[in-house]
Formats: C-alpha cells, structure tokens, sequence
C-alpha cells in the first residue's frame, strides 16, 4: 500500500461518521418551523388576488404549539378562527391535516383533510398530495397537493388542485413577530 493509498482510506474512514450523520431534509424542515415556536406571524394572501374569503382580512398564524412529532399551527382569517394546521412527522415522512372547528369549539362535518408527504422533502419544503381519507371526504379535492415552505424570513402555506383553476398561496413574514393572538375556537391546552 502506497502512502497516497493510506491517505485516501484513513480519509474516507474520517468522513464517514459526517456523511452517516447528514441531516434528513425533514428533520431540518421540522426543526426550523419549531424554531417559530410560540411565536405569531401576520402575513398576505398571494392567490388568488381576488378571494371573497381571505382577501382584504388580517391574515395571521401562530405556532401555537410543539411536541416531538406534532407541531399545530392556527391560521386566523380576520376575527375567524376556525382553521389550524396540524403537522405530524412519523419518522422521516411528514403529513399536514386540516383542523376545522365551529366558534363553539365543534368539529366542522369537514374536518381533519389532507395529505403526507411521499418522501422527506426538502430542508425548506415539504409536499402533500391528498390523502384516500380526503378523497372520500372531498371528492373534488382528489387531486389537491398542499406544500408549505419555510426559510429564515418567510413561511408559506400553498394549495394546487391539479387539473383545475384552483389555486391558493398566503405568505408569513417571520422577520416580525407580532403579538399572540387569542386561542382558535375549539383549542384545549
């Protein structure tokens, strides 16, 4: 064995515990939105730039709350609190559902839809096409893909329906926290 040799296998030998220790793209994910734990984010409705439901409101979210492998996520639409994103991760995969509450804190008939991710994503986004669950409950939404991006200034929560004209995208600023907002209808600490 020649020096040059020996030099490149007690390197390879170096280098292997950093390669093994690479993060998962969803472990980052996951970690730099539960960084904005506890934190509130006002932010704008991109599309459509004409929506009766959203458009011209106080659009905020609040990461509201963190454990290991769920992270949920009120969205508030003006004084409307019914909506919160609910991230769970099972081992690599990250799934995003739909919580739908009534201002008494009751279930919406439609409720808890969505979809998980088919792989680990990206560091900054994650995909997720809908779910057979959300096809039975929502045959229209068959064809949604949902995906969320984050970076260190903005977040954004994003809906496709492939095969239609629907399309959604608010965008947070997370360089300016704003103040917590009230709990959504429905929520028990």
């Amino acid at each position: 064995m020649t020096l040059r040799q020996a030099i490149i296998i007690i390197a390879i030998f170096i280098a292997s515990p950093i390669i093994s220790q690479e993060t998962i793209p969803s472990e980052s994910f996951w970690n730099t939105l539960k960084s904005h734990c506890g934190k509130a984010y006002e932010g704008s409705l991109v599309l459509p730039e004409e929506d009766e439901s959203f458009g011209g409101k106080k659009l905020v979210m609040h990461v509201k709350s963190c454990s290991q492998n769920e992270i949920k996520i009120p969205f508030y639409v003006g004084d409307d609190k019914s909506r919160t994103w609910v991230l769970k991760k099972n081992q690599d995969i990250i799934s995003l559902k739909h919580d739908h509450r009534h201002e008494d804190g009751t279930e919406d008939d439609v409720n808890f839809y969505g979809g998980t991710a088919s792989n680990a994503g990206k560091e900054d986004i994650q995909f997720f096409p809908a779910d057979v669950e959300t096809q039975k409950m929502i045959p229209g939404a068959a064809t949604n893909v949902w995906w969320i991006t984050v970076n260190d200034s903005t977040f954004s929560y994003n809906l496709r329906r492939l095969g239609t004209d629907r399309v959604f995208k608010v965008v947070m600023d997370l360089t300016k926290p704003i103040a917590e907002p009230t709990a959504p209808w429905g929520w028990v600490d």
